[in-house]
């Protein structure tokens, strides 16, 4: 946890597909994707599709402070189709983030490894000894006055990636009190799954899910980055 108190948003969790295999959601920045321990942190996306599905799984996940789309399992069988997409790098992802100062690119490529920050958890570091390889392309959509909104596209899905690679340019995502300026004058972590495409767990069909951005809503979906992984 990055902070020691939990308020969780009350607003419904949105439900951006829903068939009898899995179910899509649109996670709110804020609200856990599954439970954390101890009951003050049992209010999650996931609790809160059980309520309505009672045997959904998770089979990734989004940082507390990160909103967007959220896939969950509705059975152990799905369960197990989809994590496998996930853990063999088979799904696709793009984010929105607004980061600090001006990016200077108009895109580029982050490759730096990580491993966790052990002393300073849940913080991770780069490191070229002892780091998983980590991938990240990138490319600005609109410069601002101090900050940039950035589109980011990771080719890894390692534990605050995305929030590392920026920080480590100089840009970090706005309201990044974990690796950006302290405290940061921003609500909420600037970070957002807009984008994730994967193959459904029965019919094998390539769907791609969407969920507008809540700081971005102007900015339209992208197609370039969503084909189906080769075979």
């Amino acid at each position: 946890m990055e902070s020691l108190s939990y308020r969780p948003p009350q607003e419904p969790l949105e439900i951006l597909h829903e068939d009898r295999d899995m179910c899509v959601v649109g996670k709110p920045s804020g609200l856990l994707s599954v439970p954390g321990r101890g009951p003050e942190l049992s209010d999650s996306a996931l609790s809160r599709l059980r309520e309505r599905h009672p045997g959904a799984q998770a089979v990734h996940r989004l940082d507390l402070g990160t909103s967007g789309v959220l896939a969950m399992a509705l059975h152990r069988q799905s369960e197990g189709i989809l994590r496998r997409q996930f853990q063999d790098r088979r799904t696709g992802k793009v984010y929105l983030a607004l980061v600090e100062g001006m990016m200077p690119e108009d895109r580029g490529r982050i490759d730096l490894p990580l491993v966790r920050d052990w002393p300073n958890r849940p913080r991770q570091k780069v490191c070229f000894r002892t780091g998983r390889p980590s991938l990240t392309l990138y490319e600005t959509v609109r410069r601002e006055e101090d900050v940039t909104l950035v589109r980011l596209f990771p080719h890894t899905g390692r534990s605050h990636q995305l929030r590392v690679h920026l920080a480590s340019l100089g840009h970090p995502i706005v309201g990044d009190n974990l690796y950006g300026p302290d405290p940061s004058p921003s609500s909420r972590l600037m970070l957002h799954a807009s984008q994730l495409g994967l193959f459904h767990p029965r019919s094998g069909k390539w769907l791609v899910f969407t969920a507008p951005c809540p700081f971005a809503p102007d900015i339209a979906p992208t197609d370039g980055e969503m084909l189906p992984p080769d075979e």
